[in-house]
């Protein structure tokens, strides 16, 4: 618990561990380190020694030597077990956030399916595809009804000049085609196309190309 009273989260007992973790670490670092310089003494004492010929004191070095170095091994493999322990509590957290974010996304779809029912929404689909084919036949009448009311609304001067341009269309097409069209009187229709296209000759042509069809 925190000074406020307050059981610390996930992130702050992680970051805590880790410190506590780093503290170990470098205390047995700082051991070993002494316990180096403890052994250089020793082996310069060694050499000392036996140069003296000092048997006696030649053992009790050589003893203290190895015991050194026993302890000094022991510090790495604790350093590599705070290593390991920091590792392991790192993946243990991450683990830890993992399945909270799936805790988190299972009750968001619990609460989605709860509120969401495959009844109401097969209904409302329904519905809307009922209304939509409503305002697609609403929209379709009303249509031919302003068609109608267009039609009948007398404008011919308007009428007159929407068949005079479909009138020039079709004679620039079938002028087009007239100078193609197999005919005897090919002649006297090339003639009356270069100035005016008639009912007449448009008809001779539309029969002219269903016989050659």
């Amino acid at each position: 618990m925190n000074i406020f009273g307050k059981k610390p989260t996930l992130e702050e007992q992680m970051k805590e561990n880790d410190r506590s973790l780093r503290r170990v670490n470098r205390g047995v670092t700082r051991d070993r380190n002494q316990l180096e310089r403890e052994e250089k003494k020793l082996e310069d004492d060694i050499r000392k020694s036996a140069k003296a010929g000092n048997k006696e004191a030649l053992t009790v070095l050589a003893k203290q030597l190895v015991q050194v170095r026993k302890q000094k091994t022991r510090t790495f493999v604790a350093s590599s077990k705070i290593s390991s322990a920091g590792a392991q509590a790192r993946a243990m957290h991450a683990n830890v956030k993992m399945a909270g974010a799936m805790g988190t996304a299972t009750k968001t779809m619990s609460n989605v399916n709860k509120q969401i029912s495959p009844q109401d929404l097969a209904r409302t689909m329904q519905e809307f595809t009922k209304e939509s084919t409503k305002m697609d036949m609403s929209e379709e009448l009303i249509n031919d009804t302003l068609d109608d009311i267009l039609n009948e609304s007398g404008d011919e001067e308007e009428s007159d000049a929407i068949v005079t341009r479909v009138l020039d269309e079709i004679g620039i097409e079938i002028s087009g085609k007239l100078a193609n069209a197999p005919s005897a009187h090919r002649g006297a229709l090339d003639e009356k196309s270069k100035t005016k296209v008639t009912d007449e000759d448009i008809e001779k042509v539309l029969a002219q190309l269903r016989t050659h069809e």
